[in-house]
């Protein structure tokens, strides 16, 4: 049962102590329960509502009625990657020399979404970025050498069917999809092999990817083949997908259709026919410059969205907006900003499932939160931006909610 209908004067109350102090600018706007919930409205267009949540967010009642209210699909941000999971002390004194994990955390944040009926992506089982060095050496030790390729694969193999299988265990249904490779695809012609179609990652910021090193160069492939004998095994429809940013760009595109073909002819069955591995791209929608104003707001974003749906839908994949913020950087172009998320939902999302195919299945917002004050240098605040949420410091309703709200409400 959805938990949004109590009282939510009694949320506020609640939550009023641990808003932070700003002026009192930021306390116009409406309050979730204003609206009725939105998440019913893009179902109607054949997709889910997400949004995203810490651990930390869970002690702040406001905003988690707000999520519990509005969306059906949430995302942990961290805390289901294999950096939060894994537990290196247990490792080191595993008895089988396989991987031990610490799900206290992640338990904790399913639990809840279980609680209030709202379903999970699961983020994600393989990254490269901050990935202990150690998980790779032999003994889980930083000071000891590396393992052999046969071991290494070995315990990939091992931590994605024991992450997905005990989720799905303990939390049946709850997580419905998870992003099996995050980030995989190269930006800059340094960081792949020369002559890979895939322009799979060999390092990020100068750190080798250590996945590609000692797992192999089909570490990702590798990886999808496991998360699909898991699922196999456990006998559930959790769709497994491939993550990534700028997957609206077009070097990225290119060679993300690439790296489909690779994962979906990897393996055969018995009959020699290919194992269907993938069934979705994430496409994280970071939407507009990093950092800077340049390039926010720009139509031509829409129109290239829309072409990457196709694409990959030809390839017979599910579509999901992962992780978007709709960035803005100047608070004089709220209007614009409004527009913008009008068009978005009716101009691209809406119109992608209006024929009898529905090929984009979630669209999950991480920037929900205005926060001017980050420091303008910080990552936080180049990534979503100040002014590009969809709630104000003190989680109010901003006039962009608005007019999202009424582009799924009142279409026809």
């Amino acid at each position: 049962m959805r938990m949004w209908q109590k009282s939510l004067a009694i949320l506020l109350a609640l939550g009023l102590g641990i808003m932070p102090c700003v002026g009192m600018a930021d306390e116009a706007g409406k309050v979730a329960g204003d609206y009725e919930p939105l998440y019913p409205y893009a179902e109607r267009h054949g997709f889910k509502l997400g949004g995203a949540f810490g651990y930390r967010d869970m002690t702040n009642v406001v905003y988690m009625e707000f999520l519990a209210r509005h969306f059906d699909s949430l995302t942990c941000t961290n805390e289901t990657k294999a950096y939060s999971l894994l537990n290196q002390q247990r490792c080191k004194t595993s008895p089988d020399g396989m991987p031990r994990m610490n799900y206290g955390t992640a338990d904790r944040m399913v639990g809840w979404c279980q609680e209030h009926g709202i379903h999970v992506r699961g983020h994600v089982l393989v990254w490269d970025a901050y990935m202990p060095d150690w998980f790779f050496r032999e003994g889980y030790d930083s000071k000891k050498p590396y393992v052999d390729q046969e071991t290494m694969r070995a315990r990939l193999a091992y931590y994605i069917d024991d992450v997905v299988t005990h989720f799905e265990v303990n939390f049946p249904g709850v997580i419905y999809c998870w992003d099996v490779v995050n980030e995989a695809i190269a930006d800059g012609a340094n960081e792949w092999v020369a002559g890979d179609p895939r322009h799979l990652r060999a390092s990020r910021s100068g750190v080798s990817n250590l996945f590609l090193d000692h797992v192999g160069s089909d570490y990702v492939e590798f990886s999808f083949l496991c998360a699909r004998k898991t699922v196999d095994k456990l006998g559930v429809d959790i769709k497994l997908f491939y993550n990534d940013y700028n997957m609206f760009m077009a070097q990225k595109r290119t060679a993300a259709l690439a790296l489909i073909d690779s994962i979906q002819g990897y393996a055969k069955d018995e009959n020699g026919d290919p194992i269907h591995l993938i069934d979705g791209i994430g496409m994280q929608g970071y939407l507009g410059g990093y950092g800077v104003q340049s390039g926010c707001l720009d139509p031509g974003i829409l129109t290239s969205l829309t072409k990457s749906f196709e694409l990959y839908s030809a390839k017979g994949l599910e579509v999901q907006i992962t992780e978007m913020a709709v960035r803005n950087f100047d608070q004089s172009k709220a209007a614009q900003h409004d527009a913008f998320y009008a068009r978005l939902f009716t101009d691209v999302f809406m119109k992608a499932n209006a024929g009898e195919t529905k090929p984009l299945t979630a669209v999950c917002i991480w920037g929900l939160v205005d926060a001017p004050a980050n420091d303008k240098n910080s990552y936080t605040y180049k990534m979503n931006s100040p002014y590009g949420g969809l709630l104000t410091t003190r989680y109010k309703i901003k006039t962009c909610f608005d007019a999202m709200y009424h582009a799924l409400a009142d279409a026809e």
